[in-house]
């Protein structure tokens, strides 16, 4: 991907549709008046005076207590420098983002316009009581320094400055493991720290305090070895000022050291230095986007070394975003008064302890690994780790209760623990494993209607992502003119059946279709006349192996395209219909919905198939399915056919598949709601467990579920998914957008690798 490109994408996905990354939504109703009147005046007096009365009670009526302000002067936004307040303000959105995704905290981006300590100060205080917590951000060193301490003793909730403590912490847990691998005592490595910013400065306090000596630790800044010699150093520096005069050179110091630390820039160590170091070197090269020795350079100089970077591309990257969101979820869970050393402490060695611990498939799936475990290449959790959520607040919590900054205290640890898990984001996490899975072994994916702009930027991204190896059919003069348009590069097999060229291939898959189909009256010639229709010579592609997969539908009717794709593939060995379900990812979790797309009318033999199929692919996405069998009735209470034929699809399922969780008939809100199926019908298979596959007695109630569902809840759908092909074909809803179509070619992807096992 060009340059040019990336830096379009990225202003595009700033600007649209809605400019920046975060926005506020109401958590409580405001659908009439006297929601209204409980919302503001005169409702909302209340709660003011009960807050007047005791303080503590803002968290109990307001947002303070799950709201972090991320706040920056822009003086050091990355690796951009001094850009002001204004220009700092999409990175502090992004901050927010990640703190809402990883760990479910809602952030206000504030963005300060002044350099000077006391005013920056002076503002977060006079600020500070909207907020649960303070993380400061992108603040040039040494102000950081002062500005951080004094809002830690000045104010009363959680501050912290990421860029200090963050990697502190994070390479901390990563050097507790490194050296156990590297079979060192920490007492007695000597450590080279080539930067002296306020991240190396927090770095070498936590090492210390981990118990690294002092008189162990050389710290280089711009200016060469900080030592005694040096006059006019940061008090900052002076903690770390060496005693040794004679050491010079960077080289100098690399020379015999256990750890080298590389918070500065790219190419500040050498082969030669790196070959310099003892036994079983360990090197944190954490600038970026370069690190201080390239990673290839340096496992390819010694076998022995064990390393970790700030890239995601390569092990053991020392990311923030494995800390952060999670020590200030446990610090506003007990609303403690500031984060202390001992909160940090925990969450370094609970994130060293979750790395010796055995890895979730999902995590494997996503980092395309076969089997993640704690050694050279994994000495810290990966961020995408659902653990992470369940683990590292807790620890910090319990620190903040040891220590004394809690205000409040957490007597049932595992409802606390259940309370941090239900904060996972699902839609992100489902589409990041079913993209990753995809990658695993991409195939060959056939889009009929490539000459679509969407479709076409679809296969990019499919294309770039790795996720398959796109075909594309339409015209080769329009599909050649859009690829110019959106910079796609790659050369990839282009099939236009309007050329003489494609002849050939038409006459040979119009003579296999002949063959298949000729007892049922269809003629040679008929059969030449359908393969030059984009469907029936994609679906021959997928039959014959000349693809793996197909894509249509974005631009015809779901009947429209199914019905050749029918005709040409058929149905699975044993498959009495094929059917269609919808994964949709809503805000209380992920749910498939059956079926949305193909039967109107299902009987009882049918809708028990759809079931099983539901099933079936439920678990290819990794989930133990927990189906009701949908109707207007419950267990029984109606004896009207639609009813009736719930009832007998679910005697057919529970003698065929006993070992299937699945009840009905049963109303959908009893489905969905555990407490009211339980106060009702507590014999329920279904009332001790959360329901995620539903199964609708007929099409029209499938499909008007699902499309409401998507518009109302704003829910993500993934789908429909065809079940019961022979070939894994899909067909897109009308007019899908570029992220539905390219989810989709990730799912065909999935749906080919199955079947070749």
């Amino acid at each position: 991907m060009s340059n040019e490109r990336k830096r379009r994408e990225a202003l595009v996905y700033h600007s649209k549709p809605q400019p920046g990354k975060i926005k506020v939504i109401p958590t409580k109703k405001y659908r009439s008046q006297t929601d209204l009147a409980l919302a503001y005046s005169p409702g909302v007096a209340h709660p003011c005076l009960e807050i007047d009365k005791n303080p503590d009670d803002v968290y109990k009526y307001t947002s303070k207590s799950n709201l972090v302000a991320v706040i920056s002067n822009g003086t050091a936004v990355l690796g951009l420098g001094d850009i002001g307040p204004l220009a700092s303000k999409p990175v502090m959105e992004g901050k927010g983002l990640l703190f809402k995704i990883f760990a479910d905290i809602d952030v206000f981006d504030i963005e300060i316009d002044t350099k000077n300590i006391n005013e920056f100060v002076e503002t977060v205080k006079n600020i500070a009581p909207t907020f649960g917590g303070i993380n400061l951000e992108d603040i040039k060193a040494p102000e950081a320094f002062e500005i951080e301490r004094r809002l830690v003793n000045e104010l009363d909730i959680p501050v912290m400055h990421d860029d200090q403590h963050g990697t502190a912490i994070i390479s901390g847990a990563a050097l507790i493991n490194a050296l156990e691998l590297a079979n060192k005592k920490i007492d007695d490595v000597k450590m080279v720290i080539c930067g002296a910013g306020a991240a190396a400065i927090s770095c070498a306090k936590m090492y210390t305090a981990l118990g690294i000596k002092k008189k162990n630790i050389l710290m280089f800044d711009s200016r060469g070895l900080i030592n005694v010699k040096r006059s006019n150093l940061s008090q900052e520096k002076k903690l770390f000022s060496s005693k040794n005069t004679e050491i010079e050179t960077l080289e100098d110091a690399v020379r015999d050291s256990d750890i080298f630390i590389g918070l500065s820039r790219a190419n500040m160590m050498t082969k030669e230095m790196l070959i310099s170091m003892n036994k079983n070197p360990i090197v944190f090269a954490m600038a970026n986007p370069d690190p201080e020795i390239s990673y290839k350079v340096a496992v390819k100089t010694r076998d022995d070394i064990i390393m970790a970077t700030g890239r995601s591309d390569h092990p053991n990257q020392v990311n923030n975003v494995l800390g952060f969101p999670f020590i200030f979820r446990g610090a506003l869970d007990v609303r403690a008064s500031k984060i202390n050393e001992e909160m940090k402490m925990a969450a370094v060695y609970a994130l060293a302890k979750l790395a010796k611990e055995p890895v979730p498939e999902y995590v494997n799936i996503v980092y395309k690994e076969k089997k993640l475990s704690f050694g050279k290449d994994y000495i810290i959790p990966k961020p995408f780790d659902p653990r992470l959520i369940s683990t590292i607040p807790v620890e910090v919590a319990k620190a903040a209760i040891n220590s004394g900054v809690a205000k409040i205290s957490i007597e049932n640890w595992e409802k606390y623990v259940r309370d941090l898990n239900a904060r996972k984001g699902s839609d992100n996490k489902i589409i990041r494993l079913i993209r990753a899975k995809a990658k695993l072994e991409p195939k060959k994916i056939i889009y009929t209607e490539a000459d679509r702009l969407d479709v076409l930027k679809a296969a990019q991204i499919v294309c770039e992502e790795g996720i398959g190896i796109p075909i594309l059919m339409g015209r080769i003069d329009r599909i050649k003119k859009l690829m110019k348009e959106i910079d796609f590069k790659h050369k990839l097999k282009i099939i236009d059946l309007s050329l003489e060229k494609s002849n050939k291939k038409i006459e040979r898959f119009a003579k296999i279709f002949f063959k298949e189909r000729k007892n049922k009256g269809l003629t040679l010639s008929q059969a030449t006349k359908l393969m030059r229709a984009r469907d029936y010579f994609a679906a021959m592609m997928v039959k014959t192996g000349k693809a793996d997969a197909l894509i249509s539908g974005y631009s015809r009717s779901y009947p429209e395209v199914v019905k050749p794709i029918l005709k040409v593939i058929g149905k699975a060995k044993g498959v009495r219909k094929i059917a269609a379900t919808n994964l949709m990812l809503t805000s209380k979790g992920p749910i498939f919905l059956s079926d949305t797309s193909i039967n109107i009318n299902p009987d009882y033999n049918d809708l028990a198939y759809i079931t099983i199929m539901t099933s079936n692919t439920a678990k290819m996405f990794g989930y133990n399915p927990v189906i009701a069998l949908l109707s207007y009735s419950n267990f029984g209470s109606s004896n009207h056919p639609m009813a009736n034929k719930v009832e007998r699809a679910l005697t057919f399922l529970r003698r065929s598949s006993p070992e299937m969780i699945v009840d009905g008939p049963i109303q959908s809100d009893f489905a969905l709601n555990k407490m009211m199926l339980k106060n009702k019908f507590d014999e329920s298979k279904l009332g001790t467990q959360k329901v995620n596959v539903l199964i609708f007695p007929n099409l029209d109630a499938a499909n008007i579920t699902y499309k409401i569902i998507k518009e109302i809840d704003g829910a993500k759908s993934i789908g429909p998914i065809m079940m019961g092909m022979d070939k894994a074909v899909h067909v897109l809803q009308l007019k899908a957008s570029v992220e539905e179509i390219v989810n989709m070619s990730a799912i065909a992807v999935i749906d080919a690798q199955s079947r070749i096992q």
